[in-house]
């Protein structure tokens, strides 16, 4: 199957190999992109795993999971990332992620800002 962030890979070549080991996450955007897909699949340990720990809404988990199965994803557009290169501490990445709910196309637009913990990428929140 393709992988459902976008990149031109199969899921086992790509979000895959994040979901089963984030140390071989390399940069701000491929975690994005891991979150999406984590997203699209209602995976939500891997969306608290990869959520950094000041922020982490582990009360959340199940209606995170809920919510993101009761909608049908379309597709991941990533419109900017600044920084985040795998030798960078932070870095940023904007997106655009669509999804059909309640009958009509939807989208959340997010620049997102992502943090080294422990040397693995996380999604630390929304950037100011």
């Amino acid at each position: 199957m393709t992988c459902p962030c976008g990149a031109s890979k199969t899921y086992d070549d790509c979000c895959a190999i994040a979901h089963s080991d984030i140390s071989l996450v390399k940069t701000a955007e491929q975690l994005m992109r891991s979150r999406y897909t984590a997203f699209t699949m209602g995976n939500g340990e891997y969306l608290m795993k990869s959520h950094h720990s000041i922020t982490r809404p582990i009360n959340e988990q199940k209606s995170i999971e809920n919510w993101a199965k009761s909608v049908n994803w379309i597709r991941l557009e990533i419109l900017e990332t600044t920084k985040g290169k795998q030798s960078d501490e932070k870095g940023t990445v904007t997106f655009n992620a669509f999804y059909f709910e309640n009958g009509k196309v939807e989208v959340i637009h997010e620049k997102s800002a992502f943090v080294k913990e422990n040397d693995f990428w996380m999604y630390l929140g929304l950037a100011t």
